[in-house]
């Protein structure tokens, strides 16, 4: 069992224009011809592969950037067309549970019924999905926030890459200022998950300084093995460890290999593979003196394919391979259970509304 903490699943429907209903290599075939984006012909996600690797529960996203005229980034030129991209994706999730593909999962009573279901042994029913929020530039102003809680979103990123409204990114810095301080006093009020993922050094400690919440990063490596911004410093692991977070393990290849170039470095050129991935595991867990603050957040489908996977991944289902690296490591049976799906299950049970 493998609760796979992000995927950006409505992206790749609204904006990949991919159909995850179908096989894998359907899809593949389907976009071969394209040259829009480096992923195009090597998609890894599919709800047929999700349920091959026996994830019953995921995080999924919304996400839509806004772009200010100066701002080089792909996204939208107003929050308004922001929050309207987040709608449509929400309205394809809506349809996908229409489907029998996804259901909701919005409490621990909807946690419950779908851990349940996902534990029979011949489950092959709807993928559970917490809806995640990657970016808060969508939030037109934090009312915002109640009106999506009341849609089912549980968590928040306040960022993703470069400057942010509420929160700096990737690529970025600076704090929250009072906007980024409103919003999750918001979240907050409303019992939210911050997902500290993306958040510049000094949005993240001035975040967790006005935080009083439960806290995630559900798609995070360790900046002692890959010296760059975007990942957790050993300081700040520390610190998500001591609030009760669990960490979701990444497996973007820029995020595995030190100095990695997009459309340059090649998994076969750097022999990249899990046991890479597992490195960053386990300097988390020598932190932690347990096991219990790791998990998976595989952001497999986040705008790239298997040209940068590690070389044992083509597929989400490949993710199942991680268990005998953890037991050839010593990993306990307990303790890889944890990694796969424990210890985001119990975050949850925790933290959604009872």
């Amino acid at each position: 069992m493998i609760l796979d903490a992000h995927l950006d699943l409505a992206m790749n429907a609204m904006e990949w224009n991919r159909d995850l209903t179908q096989p894998l290599e359907v899809i593949r075939q389907r976009e071969a011809h394209l040259k829009d984006k480096p992923d195009r012909g090597k998609a890894t996600v599919s709800f047929e592969e999700m349920r091959k690797a026996g994830i019953g529960i995921c995080v999924a996203t919304q996400i839509a950037r806004y772009v200010k005229p100066t701002n080089s980034l792909p996204g939208w030129n107003s929050p308004e067309q922001a929050w309207a991209q987040t709608q449509g994706q929400l309205a394809w999730y809506r349809t996908m549970e229409e489907r029998g593909e996804l259901v909701s999962i919005r409490d621990q009573a909807g946690l419950k019924a779908q851990v349940q279901r996902w534990r029979d042994p011949a489950w092959k029913g709807p993928i559970g999905y917490v809806l995640s929020l990657e970016g808060a530039d969508s939030m037109v102003t934090p009312a915002y926030v109640e009106r999506s809680f009341t849609q089912g979103l549980r968590a928040i990123g306040p960022a993703h890459y470069g400057p942010g409204r509420y929160a700096q990114g990737t690529d970025a810095t600076g704090g929250l200022g009072p906007r980024g301080r409103e919003l999750l006093s918001e979240m907050q009020r409303l019992g939210m998950i911050l997902d500290a993922t993306h958040l510049c050094d000094e949005s993240f400690w001035e975040a967790l300084e006005c935080w009083q919440g439960a806290v995630w990063a559900s798609h995070h490596n360790c900046r002692a093995l890959v010296p760059n911004h975007r990942q957790l410093s050993d300081d700040m692991i520390r610190e998500l460890i001591r609030r009760g977070a669990v960490i979701g393990a990444v497996m973007d290849a820029w995020m595995l290999v030190p100095g990695w170039v997009r459309g340059k470095n090649t998994p076969e050129g750097e022999g990249l593979t899990l046991e890479q991935v597992v490195d960053h595991m386990d300097h988390i867990c020598q932190i932690a003196g347990n096991a219990r603050h790791v998990g998976l957040g595989s952001d497999l489908d986040g705008a790239y394919g298997f040209e940068q996977t590690p070389l044992d991944v083509k597929s989400i289902a490949d993710l199942t391979k991680i268990s005998a690296i953890l037991e050839k490591r010593g990993y306990s049976a307990a303790d890889v259970e944890g990694i796969f799906h424990g210890n985001f299950l119990t975050f949850l049970e925790k933290n959604l509304p009872a």
